[in-house]
């Protein structure tokens, strides 16, 4: 216990310099980290209605199969393990399913940052979605470097919508950032970045989407950027002051 309150002391001083800033995006308001398996549960957990989890097997000791007791659930992983119905390579999912089977809803936690190609995975997961069906992912903004050398990307809320996005056939229903967190260079960075401060970093990023219709033809190389980022903007140059 002892150890415990000096761990509490010393993360509370080494926070103290992020105190009085509050975080700039806010959790999604449905399917934040600590939210989302219950609201998917609840919204989901239907007779008739088909789930698919993808990264099903249980690792950390999680298992969403209960939640979805009255649904008809199916476990998708890369490995065969506890919790997996199916085994196979999510960048061709839709090859281990009959043709013309979808489901209501697909979710995923804690994958796509191992995925090497996660904009496939958006294609192959559209074709295997219903119509009105919706997709969840949560994914890490900022995290530790794990399970290499498979650990490819960290995505913000706005890099999942630019998976799923307009163009695709997809509606934005809640997306956002949860659980900021403080950190600092090392001893062992850049010296001119040395022990300052980094702000602004969160550690788990969700999206939740419904599909709208179906689109024939998607190529991510002509369509219309817009449809993917929302109509936003990158920030435009600062004009000098004076």
């Amino acid at each position: 216990m002892k150890g415990e309150t000096r761990r509490k002391i010393a993360a509370f001083v080494e926070t103290m310099p992020f105190l009085r800033k509050r975080p700039r995006i806010a959790a999604p308001k449905l399917v934040g980290h600590s939210a989302w398996a219950d609201y998917l549960g609840r919204e989901f957990n239907r007779p008739g209605v088909r789930v698919l989890e993808i990264g099903s097997r249980v690792v950390t000791g999680a298992n969403h199969r209960h939640r979805f007791s009255q649904a008809d659930y199916t476990g998708f992983d890369f490995y065969p393990g506890e919790n997996v119905d199916v085994v196979g390579d999510a960048h061709r999912l839709s090859e281990y399913f009959p043709q013309g089977q979808q489901f209501d809803l697909i979710f995923s936690s804690a994958v796509f940052e191992h995925l090497h190609m996660p904009w496939i995975v958006a294609e192959e997961i559209t074709k295997l979605l219903k119509i009105g069906g919706h997709v969840f992912v949560e994914t890490h903004f900022s995290y530790i470097a794990h399970e290499r050398p498979w650990n490819f990307y960290q995505f913000s809320d706005m890099g999942l919508r630019a998976l799923f996005n307009d163009g695709l056939g997809y509606d934005l229903v809640d997306s956002g950032l949860s659980n900021p967190m403080a950190g600092f260079f090392t001893q062992h960075a850049d010296r001119y970045l040395r022990h300052r401060p980094v702000g602004e970093l969160y550690c788990h990023s969700q999206i939740l989407c419904r599909k709208r219709e179906e689109v024939t033809g998607f190529d991510w190389r002509s369509v219309a950027v817009d449809k993917v980022v929302d109509g936003t903007r990158y920030p435009p140059p600062v004009a000098p002051a004076g």
